[in-house]
């Protein structure tokens, strides 16, 4: 199995963003927990991250026929992205959507979710362990959906 994780705009900045909301660890400890998880899964991963929506979008179809899974945190273009949320579906790929925060218990614009609209799961709220909330989710998944065992998908 195979999975591509995109973070999008500011994630970089973990650890320096507004720590109350998105707290004090780093995007390399971030790395270093996906990377750690997904070994752990069995899953081959890839990383992504980027604060443009187009290589966003560009990733997500570069993605086809590549990866079995997308595990993604679009970030602030979660609220604005009809682009991503369009190449989500062209792509056809499984996607999780993760949020550091708890999205809906914030500004009244965050309470819109594109990308989400393509995704088959959002985990928010969790800080980093909705990561790896989100490969096992998608792991358990894609192997019910291949047969190889039983999945309570909800």
């Amino acid at each position: 199995m195979k999975f591509l994780i995109i973070n999008g705009p500011n994630i970089n900045m973990l650890g320096l963003r507004e720590p109350v909301i998105y707290g004090k660890q780093s995007y390399s400890a971030l790395v270093e927990l996906i990377k750690r998880t997904a070994e752990d899964e069995g899953i081959e991963v890839e990383l992504f991250q980027s604060n443009h929506e187009g290589a966003i979008v560009d990733k997500i179809q570069e993605a086809y026929s590549v990866f079995d899974g997308i595990v993604i945190n679009p970030a602030a273009y979660t609220h604005t992205s009809v682009a991503i949320l369009d190449a989500l579906k062209a792509v056809s790929i499984p996607a999780v959507e993760v949020h550091i925060s708890d999205v809906s218990k914030r500004d009244d614009f965050r309470q819109i979710s594109y990308a989400g609209k393509a995704c088959i799961k959002t985990y928010m709220g969790l800080g980093f362990d909705g990561y790896v909330e989100a490969i096992r989710y998608l792991k358990g998944y894609l192997s019910h959906a291949a047969g190889e065992r039983s999945f309570d998908l909800k």
